[in-house]
C-alpha cells in the first residue's frame, strides 16, 4: 500500500522540476526584475554623471570670467602706473632744463622783478582749481607766481587733501631758482606733517638735493642713502642713486 501511495507524489514532483528546467531565463520573474533594476541603476548613473559635467562645466566657465575680469582691472592698474611714472619722468626734465636755464644766466632776482606775485590764481576758486593754477604757473617757469600762489594755498585751504603736494611743489618753486635753504624747510616739512604723503620719496630726494648744494655732504648722503633703502623701485630712487655716485666721484 505504501509504495502504491507514494508513486502520485513522485509524479507531481518530477513535473514540477522539469517545469522549472524548461523555463527560459528572459521568462523568469527573477531575472526580470534584476535586469529591471540594472537599467533603472544605469539611467540613474548616467544622469548623475551628466549632472557632474555640467557642474564642472560651469565652475570652469565662472573661473574664466573671474580670469578675464582680473585681467583686465591688473591691465588698467599697469597703465595707469605707467601713465603716472610717464608723467613725473616728463615734470623732472622739464624743471632739471628749467633749471639749467636759470644756471646758464637768468638769476631769481631778474624773474622776481618782471613777476606780478599775488595771492591765488583764482580767487573764487575752489582748492582743486587752485592748485591747478598754481601748478600751472610752476610748468610755465613763473616760480615766484608759482610760490605765492602755493604759499597762499596752504594758508587758505588747510583742510585740502592737496595740502602735501602744494607743500611739495613750493619747495619745488624754491628750489628751482636756487634758495635752497627755503626750499629745504618746505621740503623738510613735507617729512614732518605728511608721513603718508605719495610725496614722500620726492621730498627726501630734494632734501639730499638741497644739502649737496649747500655743502651738507653728511646730511646729503644721509637722506640720499634713506631714498636709496626705502624705495630702491622708485625715480626718486634712481635718481638718488646717481647723486651718490657723483658725489662719490667728487670725494664727498
Amino acid at each position: 500500500m505504501k509504495r502504491h501511495s507514494q508513486f502520485p507524489l513522485l509524479i507531481v514532483a518530477a513535473a514540477m522540476l522539469g517545469g522549472c528546467a524548461s523555463t527560459p531565463p528572459e521568462a523568469d520573474p527573477v531575472v526580470q526584475k534584476l535586469s529591471e533594476m540594472d537599467g533603472r541603476l544605469l539611467r540613474i548613473e548616467r544622469v548623475l554623471a551628466n549632472q557632474s559635467l555640467l557642474d564642472l562645466s560651469q565652475r570652469i566657465e565662472a573661473s574664466q570670467n573671474e580670469v578675464r575680469v582680473l585681467r583686465g582691472q591688473l591691465e588698467e592698474l599697469q597703465h595707469a602706473a605707467t601713465k603716472s611714472q610717464d608723467q613725473q619722468r616728463e615734470l623732472y626734465g622739464d624743471l632739471d632744463k628749467r633749471l639749467a636755464m636759470v644756471e646758464g644766466g637768468a638769476s631769481a632776482g631778474v624773474l622776481a622783478a618782471g613777476a606780478q606775485v599775488g595771492g591765488l590764481p583764482i580767487p573764487q576758486g575752489d582748492d582743486r582749481a587752485n592748485y591747478q593754477a598754481a601748478f600751472d604757473l610752476l610748468k610755465d617757469g613763473k616760480y615766484p607766481e608759482a610760490a605765492a600762489a602755493f604759499k597762499q594755498f596752504l594758508v587758505t585751504f588747510p583742510n585740502s587733501q592737496l595740502l602735501d603736494n602744494a607743500q611739495y611743489w613750493l619747495g619745488e618753486s624754491h628750489y628751482v631758482t636756487k634758495q635752497y635753504q627755503d626750499a629745504l624747510r618746505a621740503f623738510r616739512t613735507v617729512i614732518e606733517k605728511y608721513p603718508d604723503s605719495r610725496k614722500l620719496p620726492d621730498a627726501l630726494l630734494k632734501i639730499g638735493y638741497c644739502n649737496y648744494e649747500l655743502k651738507n655732504w653728511g646730511e646729503a648722503r644721509a637722506a640720499l642713502d634713506q631714498v636709496v633703502k626705502q624705495y630702491s623701485d622708485t625715480t626718486a630712487g634712481r635718481l638718488a642713486r646717481e647723486r651718490l655716485a657723483k658725489m662719490q666721484s667728487e670725494g664727498r
